[in-house]
């Protein structure tokens, strides 16, 4: 096979650059975006409403059908499990733990999911974690104490939100690694099942738990939020991957978090506390050193920082 010129590698990084970035920036504005327009509804619906719009984004992005790449009637299972933890509890809880923090602070402590992510790799797939790693990870848990230890002191209803935030981020960590068996999977055929799936069980819980419902318009919204921050952000992802190499645009995406703490900050106008401004420090510094631990072991061995599922 002939190699590509140097000329095209540019222009396949760039492209693979591009792409990853746009996915970064999709789903780093989704946080302070959901909690603008789910203000006035449950928290089962929000997540039903989002991943209805992811399920919408994986229907008309999802590719042909080829062999090896469909879904059959032995992925149910593991598809359920995956929709039960990433698009049901997971999206729930965020919801929930939005309309009592701040963007902000819940925005950096998403990643918490790279520890949780990693702890089950290591539990399920026997993955090594190096000492590199486990520093990183402590950083990153430090960040989040931090976070906690601010909001306690100035709202004791914060931390409960808090608390909440980081409960889903195990949820999408359980979703990860559940997800790894499927994904020689047609990712738009996947991301339509799942969010399916989500939403249909958040649904039914939204009505047993007589929640209300959103108004016409942030319930548009939030269709919108989930099928570009959870649908098309996962579509970026991937063929950023084609283009750029899996740990470079995890590299990329890993600060996904920031931008939509930054985001978070723009819109509400409000300077950040020293909390804020210290753990989003030490996250910063745990996500850099996971990075340069991950990026060493080369394509195909990184542990994601962000979601290896939508959101």
């Amino acid at each position: 096979m002939k190699e590509p010129s140097a000329s095209q590698s540019d222009r396949r990084a760039w492209r693979g650059g591009l792409l990853a970035l746009g996915a970064a920036i999709l789903f780093g504005a989704s946080t302070p975006l959901i909690q603008r327009w789910s203000s006035d509804s449950g928290a089962f619906w929000t997540a039903a409403l989002l991943y209805i719009g992811a399920a919408l984004a994986g229907g008309l992005l999802r590719g042909p059908p080829t062999h090896g790449m469909t879904l059959r009637r032995e992925h149910l299972p593991r598809l359920v499990a995956v929709a039960l933890f990433g698009a049901a509890l997971g999206p729930a809880l965020l919801a929930w733990g939005l309309q009592h923090t701040s963007a902000a602070s819940a925005s950096l402590v998403l990643v918490l999911e790279a520890v949780f992510t990693a702890l089950l790799a290591r539990l399920f797939y026997r993955e090594h974690l190096g000492r590199r790693v486990i520093l990183a990870l402590l950083l990153m848990t430090a960040g989040g104490a931090t976070l906690a230890l601010e909001n306690r002191a100035s709202n004791a209803a914060g931390i409960v939100g808090l608390i909440a935030v980081a409960v889903a981020t195990l949820a999408w960590a359980m979703d990860n690694a559940l997800s790894r068996p499927l994904s020689d999977l047609d990712p738009g055929r996947v991301v339509l099942a799942k969010g399916a799936l989500g939403a249909t069980a958040t649904i039914i819980l939204a009505l047993s738990f007589r929640q209300a419902s959103p108004p016409v318009g942030p319930a548009a919204a939030l269709l919108v939020v989930g099928a570009t921050g959870y649908g098309l952000s996962l579509r970026l992802y991937l063929l950023a991957q084609r283009e750029f190499g899996a740990a470079r645009t995890g590299s990329v995406f890993a600060f996904a978090p920031f931008l939509e703490a930054m985001l978070s900050v723009a819109i509400s106008g409000q300077f950040p506390g020293w909390g804020l401004a210290a753990g989003g420090v030490l996250m910063l510094a745990g996500v850099v050193l996971h990075l340069t631990e991950t990026n060493t072991q080369g394509p195909g061995r990184s542990t994601r920082i962000a979601a290896d599922s939508p959101r």
